[in-house]
C-alpha cells in the first residue's frame, strides 16, 4: 500500500549569464583624499570630490582613462597615503570580493624586481581567488638632466631579464600615458581581442605635452622604437597622418611566448572565466560521464562560450568579426584520468590581424603605342 505524492522541483541547468569583469579596472596610486577606501567611479563621478582637489598621480591617470574609455567607462580606485603600498591595497580589494580585469598601479617602478613582484601578485590572486587579471604599471618619464640616449638605457634596464606575462609597463613620457592606454583598453566600443594599435579605434585623447630632453630635443620615433623593443608600451604617430595612436600593448613575457601582446591574454582569460563556471557546475554531476552521449553533450556545452565569443555581426556590407574564430570539432577534448577526475583541453584561434602592411606599386608600360 502507498500514498500518492507529487513534487515539482526547479532544475538549475546552468544557462544563466556570467557577470562580466572585462574592461573593469582597479586603479591604485597616491591621492590626498579617501586613502585606503575603495571607490567606484564612472563618467558621472566628480574626481575632485572623490580624490581631492589637489593634483595627484592617481587623479591624472584616471582623468585620462575616463576621457579615452567611452560612455560606459567605469572603474574602481584606491587612493593611497604616503606610506601605503600597492600590495596592501590590492590584498584589501581582493579580500573584499572585488573582481576586475586589470590592476593599474600609477606610482612608477624603477627596478625590475618590482615588475616581477606585480606578476607574482597577479598569479597569486589567480591561485587564491581564481580571478584572472593583468597588471598595468608606469615607468618614469624623462628627467630634466637626461638625454634621450640616457633615458633609453635607463628604461631598458628596468625590463631587462624580466619574465612577467601578466604585466604591462608604460613609460610616462607625456605624464599620463598609463591612463590613456588603460582607458583605450577599457573602451566598450572595441573588443578585448582588439590591439590598442588599432587605428580605426581613433586617435588617443588628452595625451600630455610632447616631452623634450635636457638639450630640448623632442621625443622621436627612433626612441619609441627602442622602448617598444624593450617590451614597453608606447604611443606612436604615422608620418603625414593626423593624430597620435598607440603601438602594441606589450606584455613582459619571454620571447617566443604566446602572450607577448595584451589581446592574446585577454581573449584566453575571458574564455577561461566562462568555462570555469561551467566546470564548477559539473562537479559530482553524473550527467558528465564517460558515455559517448555524455561526452558529446558536455563538449557542446563547454563550446558555448567559445561560440559566443566567435559570433560576428554584419551591418550592411560590413562584417564586424567576433573575438576568435568559430570553434570546430576537436577544439575541446575531455580526457578521463580516473573514474572521478577529468581534464578538459580547449583551443582558441585568434583572427589574423595586420600590424605591418606593405604595398608594392608597379608600372605597366607594355601597352602598344598604336592602341
Amino acid at each position: 500500500m502507498a500514498l500518492g505524492n507529487v513534487s515539482v522541483n526547479n532544475l538549475n541547468l546552468g544557462q544563466g549569464a556570467v557577470t562580466e569583469v572585462e574592461r573593469y579596472f582597479l586603479y591604485i596610486g597616491p591621492a590626498p583624499k579617501n586613502a585606503g577606501q575603495i571607490l567606484a567611479l564612472n563618467q558621472d563621478s566628480d574626481l575632485d570630490v572623490q580624490l581631492g582637489v589637489a593634483a595627484s598621480d592617481l587623479k591624472t591617470q584616471i582623468t585620462a582613462a575616463r576621457l579615452n574609455g567611452g560612455d560606459r567607462w567605469a572603474c574602481l580606485a584606491m587612493p593611497q597615503g604616503s606610506t601605503d603600498t600597492w600590495q596592501d591595497a590590492l590584498t584589501k580589494a581582493m579580500q573584499h570580493g572585488y573582481s576586475v580585469e586589470a590592476v593599474v598601479i600609477t606610482k612608477p617602478v624603477t627596478a625590475s624586481a618590482e615588475l616581477t613582484a606585480m606578476n607574482e601578485a597577479a598569479v597569486a590572486i589567480g591561485n587564491t581567488y581564481a580571478r584572472r587579471l593583468f597588471v598595468m604599471t608606469a615607468t618614469p618619464g624623462i628627467l630634466a638632466p637626461q638625454t634621450w640616449s640616457e633615458y633609453q638605457t635607463a628604461q631598458m634596464e628596468i625590463t631587462a631579464g624580466v619574465a612577467a606575462p601578466r604585466v604591462m609597463a608604460v613609460p610616462q613620457l607625456h605624464g599620463n600615458n598609463l591612463g590613456v592606454l588603460a582607458g583605450r583598453l577599457a573602451n566598450a566600443a572595441v573588443s578585448v581581442a582588439d590591439s590598442p594599435m588599432r587605428v580605426a579605434t581613433g586617435a588617443v585623447l588628452g595625451l600630455g605635452d610632447t616631452p623634450v630632453d635636457k638639450d630640448g630635443v623632442p621625443l622621436q620615433t627612433a626612441t619609441l622604437k627602442v622602448l617598444d623593443a624593450a617590451r614597453l608600451s608606447v604611443p606612436q604617430t604615422y608620418a603625414d597622418y593626423p593624430g597620435v595612436f598607440w603601438a602594441d600593448g606589450n606584455l613582459l613575457d619571454a620571447p617566443g611566448s604566446d602572450y607577448q601582446v595584451i589581446e592574446n591574454l585577454r581573449v584566453v582569460d575571458k574564455a577561461a572565466r566562462r568555462v570555469r563556471i561551467l566546470l564548477i557546475q559539473r562537479i559530482a554531476d553524473r550527467r558528465l560521464n564517460s558515455s559517448a552521449n555524455s561526452m558529446a553533450s558536455n563538449i557542446s556545452k563547454l563550446m558555448a562560450p567559445l561560440r559566443a565569443m566567435a559570433k560576428s555581426t554584419t551591418v550592411g556590407s560590413q562584417v564586424f568579426p567576433g573575438e576568435i574564430q568559430q570553434p570546430k570539432d576537436g577544439d575541446i577534448v575531455i580526457n578521463w584520468l580516473s573514474k572521478t577526475a577529468v581534464v578538459a583541453y580547449l583551443t582558441l584561434r585568434p583572427l589574423n590581424c595586420p600590424k605591418d602592411i606593405t604595398a608594392n606599386i608597379a608600372l605597366d608600360l607594355s601597352n602598344d603605342a598604336s592602341e
